[in-house]
């Protein structure tokens, strides 16, 4: 690959492909969004978990009574109201709600997977886009210093006879089209340079060669590996389950629920008062918006499991597409640098007969052309070969910092989870913890 792209003099300033993904997944702001995306799921959690304990609140109020003349009837105060309730009893609804939330956090975690998979894949080829733009422009810079030789050997020959001014016009027609296809490889590598930017989060700097990623299996193993493992399978497994539980809430919904409560109160007098009791009862009728719920939960889950199935058969079908897609840049890029050793030697030899007068200008810049057009051939068809085989990685749900081994420390999608699932109140000493975890994030 270095015969490809290069690799810079200096190799202390270069920027190695995994260097440039580890900034890629330190600096992405969708990484962050969906990171905190999570977080929020997380905290669902623990609000589940927090309905299942006793609530307690207070209140305090003063109220007049005035006839329609305006004459006091009658005052009220009362200093201060305790009040507290507890679910003794609600079907399991309660608990079962946290199961849900639990599930749903796991769907979102594998969501932030599938982000990962994206934001890695764009640097990918962000990387060899710059690489390959970089190539375009030396190849243009080359043609233009080689027409430009070509121009003054025709000049030269024009001066003693030995072509026509025509040879002279074709031989400067060339080098102005190869100046103006210079002027647009130039433009494509700054556009390629500045989506670098967007997606590394850096100006690129002396890119070193690209290895071609390890296929880890045969094209069998990984798409059952990609069905059983991929991310947008597994969270659509998580979403079912979510539903699953969900339905099993709304059925329940139907069944009564027993609660507890009590109350306590100081009047103006400084006169207590407490009061305790038990609570029980149930829905009747409803209009029928118990069953109707019921219902519309059965075909979400259908919907999912739809949606399950068909994401099977796409993820299978882009493994197979993506092995494709290596075996056919392999071959394309074999096959260009055979016709690279060809069109060179084409090249010269035609160039020496040229010198012999044997050949025309117009035969030496075809040559030339064809030399061209071979070279960016191959370098279009390795820098295909690299991005396909990543592109395996990707099919297979396998283009993550983990599987890639880069030197970034990775999200962990347990710590906040472990912080916040049993809902810890923000003046105690985990959630004192807590608050230094989120300020040091943001």
């Amino acid at each position: 690959m270095a015969a490809v792209f290069g690799l810079s003099a200096s190799l202390a300033s270069a920027e190695t492909f995994g260097q440039a993904l580890s900034s890629a997944y330190e600096n992405s702001g969708l990484l962050e969004y969906n990171r905190a995306v999570l977080r929020a799921a997380d905290e669902d959690v623990a609000q589940a978990v927090a309905s299942l304990r006793p609530a307690v609140s207070w209140s305090s109020s003063h109220s007049r009574a005035y006839d329609f003349d305006g004459n006091l009837l009658q005052t009220s105060t009362e200093l201060a109201r305790i009040s507290a309730s507890f679910d003794i009893w609600d079907a399991g609804i309660g608990a079962m709600g946290v199961e849900q939330q639990k599930a749903t956090v796991l769907a979102t975690r594998e969501s932030l997977k599938s982000v990962e998979l994206d934001v890695l894949s764009s640097a990918v080829s962000a990387y060899l886009n710059v690489q390959t733009a970089g190539e375009f422009v030396n190849l243009r810079e080359s043609n233009v210093r080689v027409l430009t030789q070509e121009l003054r050997a025709a000049r030269d020959r024009f001066d003693v006879g030995e072509v026509t001014r025509t040879d002279v016009s074709i031989a400067e027609a060339a080098l102005a089209s190869a100046r103006s296809l210079l002027a647009v490889a130039q433009g494509s590598l700054a556009n390629a340079r500045e989506a670098y930017v967007v997606t590394i989060g850096h100006l690129p700097s002396n890119l070193q060669g690209v290895p071609v990623a390890p296929l880890p299996m045969n094209l069998t193993d990984a798409q059952a590996y990609a069905v059983r493992n991929h991310p947008t399978v597994v969270a659509l497994q998580h979403q079912i389950a979510a539903a699953e539980i969900g339905l099993t809430r709304a059925q329940n919904a139907t069944m009564p629920t027993v609660s507890a409560t009590a109350t306590a109160g100081i009047d103006e007098d400084f006169n207590g008062a407490a009061q305790f009791g038990i609570n029980a009862g149930g829905p009747i009728y409803l209009g029928g918006q118990l069953d109707s719920t019921v219902r519309q939960v059965r075909d979400r889950i259908d919907g999912l499991r739809a949606q399950l199935h068909r994401a099977s058969l796409l993820i299978e079908q882009g493994v197979a597409n993506a092995y494709s897609n290596y075996q056919v840049a392999v071959s394309a890029s074999e096959a260009y640098s055979r016709q690279v050793s060809a069109a060179q030697l084409a090249f010269d030899g035609v160039r020496e007969e040229a010198s012999a007068g044997s050949r025309t200008t117009i035969d030496v810049l075809n040559a030339e052309q064809d030399l061209l057009d071979a070279r960016a051939n191959r370098v279009s068809a390795q820098a295909d070969v690299v991005l396909a085989s990543y592109g395996v990685l990707y099919a297979m749900g396998l283009l993550n910092a983990s599987h890639l081994n880069l030197d970034v420390t990775q999200y962990d999608v347990e710590a906040h989870y472990n912080l916040v699932a049993d809902a810890p109140l923000a003046r105690s000493e985990q959630g004192a913890a807590l608050e230094r975890v989120l300020e040091a994030l943001r």
